[in-house]
C-alpha cells in the first residue's frame, strides 16, 4: 500500500522544531518538573529508580505520602526522557487508534487538577483548556477503527510548563492537607483525599500504558534512560532453532486440586482501590490442570512454525479478522530477521532490540493466546484453554490476600525477598522459570507480564462505582472487554497488588501473555451477555432489524392502526428537525452537526439537509455498519417481522434529494468522544442519556474550553429518562431518586447541569415515538425534548 508523502500526514503540523535539539540525548536538569532521579524516593545503590509500594492509608504520613507522589511523578518523566525529538512526541502510535506521547504526557497531570476539583480538594481550574484535551483518553472500538489524528497539540515548552504547575498544586496539597498530619484516622473511599490517592494510582496506570506506546515507536525515536531499571539478563546470542529444555523450559503441567476461593478486596483495606476490585464473590473451582510456566517465546514459536498464524480454523472469528486485517505473522514485538520462512526473529523491548530471549514470556494479545490453546488442544489431544480468574485465585499462595506483598514492598525487595517481577524490580520480563513459584507450584502467578484470561470484565456482587471517577470501569463490563490479571513488571502501586482486576480489548497490547489450563470443563468462565453487558443489547441482528425500521420504515409500516399514535412514527427525522428548525431560528449556523448515538442513521441522513457536514457515532458497531452501508449505497434491506418468525424483507432507501456525502460515521463511546471533536454548530443526543454509564461525562463535554458546542451552536436533547442498573449505575443516575427525603427528577437535574455549562433553554416539549417490535406489538414512549444554545 502507497503512503501519503510526509508533509501530507496531518500529525506533522505539530513538530514545530523549536524543542527539537532540547528533547534529544540525555535530559539536563531543566527537564524534571519535580524531583531528579538521583533526589527521588525509589533510588537504588546501581542509580535506578524503582516504585514504592501504594501509601497505607491507615498511617500513612505526610512524609511518605509526599515520596509516593514523588516517586510516581518522576517515574513517569523518566520515562518520557527516553523519546528522542519532538516527532517522539507527536508521532501517533502505528495503528493510530490512540494519542500521540503527548496527550500521555499531560494526561495524568491533568487529571489530578480535575478528580482534587471533584472532590473538593483545589476550587478552580489551573488551565481549563488542557484540563480538557487531556482529560480522556481513546478506548479502541476495533483494530479498524483509525481516528485521523489531525488535533494540533500545545508546544512540548506549554506541556512542561503544565507539569510544572500541576506539580506544585500537588506538593502544597499534600504539604498543607490538615487529614495528613501525624495520628490521622484512616483515610477511606468517602474521604475527599481518596482523590489523591486515585491520582497516584491513575499515574502508574499510565506509566504502563505510555511503556507499550513507547515500545511501538520506532527505535530511532527512542533511549534507553541511565537511571531506567536494566533489562534482565539474556542470552547474547539466542540459539536457532530453540531448544525446548534447554533454551526454554518443556511444559510440565500442575494438578490443581477442587477448592473454593472468595473474590474482591474487604472495603477497609488500608490502599486505595478501583470500584471494580470492591465487592465479594465466593467460586467453587474444579479441578483442573495448568502449565507450570507462562508460554514462553519459544513455545510460542511451535505454533508460528506449524502455520499458526495462516490457518484459520485455530482462531475465533473476531480473531482471523484482526489477524488478517494487520497481516499478523508473528507476536507484534518480534522483529523478523531474513526471509519469513527462516523464523528467525529478534525482540523489541522497551527502549532496544534484543537477541531473542526464548525463555521469556510471549507477550501477544487474547485472540493470539486463544488460537495457541486451539492450537494446542489439536495437537495434545486434551482440551486447553486460558484460565478464569477464579482459576487464577486458586493458583495463589492463600497467605497473599492477608499480606499482599506489593502492598509492602517496593520494587527491588519483592523481587530480592518474594521472587516477583514487579513494580520495576527490574526493566523489562524475566524467564518463565526465573522467579519464585507459588505453593500451588505455578510460576509468576503474579509479575513478569499482565496475562490473559477468558472471562470478560464484570462487576463483583456488591460493587458501586464511585462518584470522583463514576466511569472507570462501568463502560467496559460490555462483553468487549478481556480480563487480565496477575501484574507485569513495569506493574506498579495497585496494579500490582493481589486486589487488581484489569481488562482491555482482545486485539490490545499489554505487557501481556498466558498460560494454559487443561480441563474439560470452562473453570466457571464469566461471559456477559446482553442482559447483563448493556452495550451488546445493541449488536443483535434482531435490534438492528428494528432500529432500521424505527430510522428508515415508512409510516404506515412503524404504526399501521388506524387508532395508533401516528403522531410518533418517523421519530428520528422529527429530532433532526429542531436543529433544523433551530439553526434557522436562532441563527446558530449550519456547518458541521453531530448526531451522538446515532444508531442506523435515521436523524444524521436528516441532518445533511440543512448541514454542510455531519458525523454519525455510536458504540454498536453493528449500527455503525447498517450506517455506512446505507452511506455508501444508499439502501440496504433488513426484516420487518409481523409475528414469530414471519416477516417480510423490506429495502431501506436514503431520499434521494439528501447528499450522503455530507454524512459520515464512526464507532465510538459517548462518554469518551475523540478529543478532536470541538465547536461543532449542532449536536443532537436522542434516547442516549439513560443507555450511558456515565451521563454526566458526555454532558461536561458540551461547553467550556474545547467544547462539542460552538458558543452560538445548539444541543438538541430527548430522553425518556428509564433508568436501569443495566447500563447506568444507580449513583450516575441524574434523577428518578429520592435524596434527602424529596424527590430528584432527572429534567430539573439536567436543567441545573446545562445553565452551570453557559447554557440556554430554547425550546422544550413533549416528544412521543413507537418502536414496532411486530404486527401486534409496539412500544410507546414520550421523551422529554429540549433545545439548548451555548451562550457561553
Amino acid at each position: 500500500m502507497s503512503q501519503a508523502h510526509p508533509s501530507a500526514e496531518p500529525w506533522r503540523q505539530n513538530l514545530r522544531g523549536e524543542h527539537d535539539a532540547l528533547l534529544h540525548g540525555p535530559r539536563a536538569s531543566w527537564w524534571w518538573t519535580g524531583l531528579p532521579p538521583e533526589r527521588c524516593p525509589g533510588r537504588q545503590p546501581d542509580g535506578t529508580l524503582t516504585a514504592l509500594p501504594a501509601p497505607n492509608l491507615a498511617n500513612c504520613t505526610r512524609q511518605s505520602v509526599h515520596a509516593a507522589f514523588d516517586n510516581g511523578w518522576t517515574l513517569t518523566e523518566l520515562l518520557f526522557a527516553g523519546l528522542q525529538g519532538e516527532e517522539a512526541f507527536y508521532r501517533p502510535p502505528y495503528h493510530h487508534l490512540r494519542h500521540p506521547m503527548i496527550f500521555y504526557y499531560c494526561h495524568p497531570a491533568a487529571l489530578y487538577i480535575n478528580k482534587l476539583r471533584v472532590a473538593g480538594l483545589i476550587d478552580a481550574p489551573l488551565n481549563p483548556y488542557f484540563e480538557r484535551i487531556f482529560e480522556t483518553g481513546v478506548d479502541e472500538m476495533r483494530w479498524d477503527d483509525m481516528s485521523k489524528n489531525e488535533m494540533l497539540w500545545p508546544s512540548f515548552a506549554e506541556a512542561h510548563t503544565y507539569r510544572q504547575q500541576v506539580y506544585a498544586v500537588v506538593r502544597d496539597l499534600i504539604a498543607t492537607h490538615p487529614d495528613l498530619a501525624d495520628g490521622h484516622p484512616p483515610i477511606g473511599m468517602d474521604h475527599p483525599l481518596w482523590a489523591l490517592f486515585l491520582g497516584f494510582e491513575h499515574e502508574r496506570i499510565h506509566l504502563e500504558t505510555s511503556s507499550v506506546l513507547i515500545r511501538e515507536l520506532p527505535a530511532e525515536l527512542v533511549q534507553r534512560p541511565a537511571a531506567w531499571p536494566a533489562l534482565y539478563p539474556a542470552a547474547e546470542n539466542a540459539n536457532f532453532p530453540p531448544r525446548a529444555g534447554i533454551d526454554y523450559p518443556a511444559g510440565r503441567l500442575l494438578d490443581i486440586p477442587a477448592t473454593t476461593v472468595s473474590l474482591g478486596k474487604p472495603r477497609d483495606w488500608p490502599s486505595f482501590g478501583w470500584d471494580n476490585e470492591y465487592g465479594q464473590r465466593q467460586v467453587s473451582v474444579q479441578a483442573f490442570r495448568a502449565e507450570h510456566t507462562l508460554v514462553s517465546n519459544g513455545a510460542f514459536l511451535e505454533f508460528i512454525q506449524a502455520g499458526g498464524y495462516l490457518d484459520p480454523q485455530w482462531w475465533t472469528e473476531a480473531g482471523w479478522d484482526w489477524r488478517s486485517f494487520r497481516n499478523s505473522k508473528w507476536p507484534c514485538f518480534w522483529i523478523s530477521e531474513g526471509p519469513a520462512g527462516l523464523h528467525r526473529y529478534r525482540l523489541r523491548t522497551l527502549f532496544e532490540t534484543i537477541p531473542m530471549p526464548w525463555n521469556w514470556p510471549a507477550e501477544v494479545n487474547a485472540h493470539e493466546a486463544a488460537a495457541y490453546c486451539a492450537w494446542r488442544t489439536a495437537r495434545d489431544g486434551q482440551p486447553c484453554r486460558l484460565p478464569t480468574e477464579a482459576e487464577h485465585n486458586a493458583l495463589r499462595d492463600p497467605a497473599w490476600a492477608g499480606s499482599d506483598p506489593a502492598f509492602r514492598m517496593d520494587g527491588a525487595t519483592l523481587g530480592r525477598e518474594i521472587g516477583w517481577n514487579s513494580q520495576l524490580a527490574h526493566g523489562s520480563p524475566w524467564p518463565v522459570d526465573a522467579g519464585k513459584p507459588a505453593p500451588s507450584g505455578a510460576h509468576d502467578v503474579f509479575g513478569n507480564v499482565w496475562q490473559w484470561h477468558g472471562d470478560d470484565f464484570n462487576p463483583l456482587p456488591g460493587a458501586r462505582v464511585h462518584p470522583y471517577y463514576d466511569d472507570f470501569s462501568t463502560p467496559c463490563y460490555d462483553g468487549q472487554h478481556q480480563m487480565i490479571l496477575g501484574g507485569s513488571w513495569i506493574s506498579c502501586g495497585d496494579e500490582a497488588s493481589v486486589w487488581s482486576r484489569f481488562h482491555f480489548r482482545p486485539h490490545f497490547f499489554q505487557h501481556s501473555g498466558f498460560r494454559v489450563v487443561q480441563a474439560a470443563h470452562d473453570g466457571g468462565v464469566v461471559k456477559l451477555g446482553a442482559a447483563e453487558a448493556g452495550s451488546q443489547v445493541y449488536e443483535d441482528a434482531r435490534i438492528v432489524d428494528d432500529y432500521m425500521l424505527l430510522h428508515h420504515g415508512t409510516p404506515a409500516s412503524q404504526m399501521p392502526w388506524p387508532g395508533g399514535p401516528q403522531c410518533a412514527t418517523a421519530f428520528p427525522q422529527r429530532c433532526a428537525q429542531w436543529l433544523l428548525e433551530g439553526a434557522h431560528k436562532y441563527g446558530s449556523g449550519t456547518a458541521r452537526a453531530l448526531d451522538i448515538g446515532c444508531a442506523v442513521g435515521g436523524a444524521s441522513f436528516e441532518l445533511a439537509r440543512g448541514f454542510g457536514e455531519v458525523l454519525g457515532v455510536d458504540l454498536s458497531r453493528a449500527f455503525i455498519d447498517a450506517a455506512n452501508q446505507l452511506q455508501k449505497h444508499g439502501s440496504l434491506d433488513y426484516f420487518r417481522r409481523d409475528e414469530g418468525d414471519l416477516g417480510v424483507t423490506v429495502r431501506a432507501s436514503v431520499a434521494a434529494d439528501i447528499d450522503r456525502s455530507r454524512v459520515s460515521f464512526r464507532q465510538a463511546d459517548a462518554t469518551s468522544l475523540p478529543a478532536e471533536l470541538v465547536d461543532l454548530d449542532a449536536v443532537l443526543m436522542a434516547n442516549l442519556l439513560c443507555r450511558l454509564p456515565s451521563p454526566k461525562s458526555l454532558l461536561g463535554r458540551l461547553g467550556g474550553p474545547r467544547g462539542l458546542v460552538r458558543v452560538g451552536g445548539l444541543v438538541a436533547l430527548f430522553s425518556p429518562y428509564s433508568w436501569l442498573e443495566q447500563f447506568t449505575p444507580r449513583e450516575a443516575w441524574l434523577g428518578g431518586f429520592e435524596k434527602d427525603g424529596r424527590p430528584v427528577k432527572s429534567a430539573e437535574a439536567l436543567k441545573a447541569f446545562l445553565r452551570d455549562e453557559g447554557f440556554v433553554l430554547r425550546r422544550e416539549e413533549e416528544v412521543p415515538l413507537v418502536i414496532r417490535e411486530h404486527a401486534r406489538k409496539y412500544q410507546f414512549i414520550v421523551t422529554h425534548g429540549m433545545l439548548w444554545q451555548r451562550e457561553r
